[in-house]
């Protein structure tokens, strides 16, 4: 049999007259006219090569083949039944979804332990899967590709055509960071020229060799010298702890770091601008009521 030709409101109208054995019943049933279901059952009739109802004493009878088909496509609309309402709503507490999240190691180690547990909390048969990136490029192909249902991280620009939605989550200032007894940090502050004249600790994820700092200090006529860079943000706290280089870090990876009684954390000597992060969706994924849930624990989170 060719399932194109199938139009799916016939296998509704045989589910509603093998119900009621009538034309007018089932018709009244699904909200169709007496002609309209008597249309119905000649086509499945030409269909299915069977009368499937036939007049009987009591009205219309179900054939042998008709009795065959009732209960397989009955269950079958109910399974289309659910799974078209689960599209359309979504509860957190039965869902056995999996979500997947794209994440850099700063967001993670913000944020992730809290959304763990909520999810735990809240809907203890989901699971959720997270994938790392370091670069906005990457995280534009994740979304595109339909690799992970949301990101989160630092804006993504130059993206055109609404495809990429956004919600902005929180903000990261810099500071600047030295070991305790650094013999450049006296009187509790950092001399610009002071601070540029130091080996520097860069931190770069997409390991490139000049940053926000060195464009602030371009701006200056100034140039720092770069001792050592590195991708990984959260080792940085501890290379300055045991060593002489300084380094201009988001407060949030040095409060993380648990060095604060090893280190001297002072306000750069330069204008920094703050380091936005967002939740990153692509325009396919908007309406889909798991995601707006995951999104909204999300957002309720960085709010608490």
């Amino acid at each position: 049999m060719d399932l194109h030709g199938i139009d799916l409101n016939l296998l509704v109208a045989f589910d509603a007259l093998m119900a009621e054995c009538s034309v007018t019943r089932a018709g009244a049933r699904i909200g169709r006219t007496q002609p309209a279901m008597s249309a119905a059952l000649a086509r499945l009739r030409a269909l299915l090569k069977d009368e499937l109802l036939v007049r009987g004493p009591d009205g219309l009878q179900p054939t042998p083949r008709a009795l065959d088909l009732a209960g397989p496509l009955g269950q079958a609309l109910a399974d289309i039944q659910r799974t078209l309402d689960f599209t359309q709503s979504f509860d957190p507490a039965t869902s056995p979804a999996t979500f997947t999240l794209g994440l850099p190691d700063h967001p993670a180690l913000k944020l992730l332990p809290r959304l763990v547990e909520a999810i735990r909390q809240e809907a203890p048969l989901a699971g959720l899967r997270i994938r790392s990136f370091t670069g906005r490029d990457e995280a534009l192909q994740l979304l595109d590709a339909g690799e992970v249902d949301a990101t989160i991280g630092v804006p993504i620009t130059g993206v055109t055509g609404g495809r990429i939605l956004s919600l902005p989550l929180f903000e990261e200032r810099f500071v600047c960071i030295l070991r305790k007894g650094h013999p450049a940090a006296t009187g509790g502050a950092l001399p610009l020229e002071a601070y540029a004249g130091l080996p520097h600790l860069l931190v770069s994820p997409e390991n490139e060799r000049y940053g926000l700092v060195d464009a602030a200090l371009a701006r200056l006529g100034l140039k720092r010298t770069l001792a050592l860079t590195v991708q990984q943000m959260h080792v940085a706290p501890h290379i300055v702890a045991s060593s002489d280089l300084v380094a201009t870090l988001m407060e949030g990876v040095v409060t993380a770091s648990g060095l604060a009684d090893r280190l001297i954390i002072l306000p750069p000597p330069l204008e920094l601008p703050k380091i936005p992060f967002q939740l990153v969706w692509h325009r396919r994924n908007d309406a889909h009521p798991g995601q707006r849930w995951l999104r909204s624990r999300i957002a309720a989170l960085v709010k608490s």
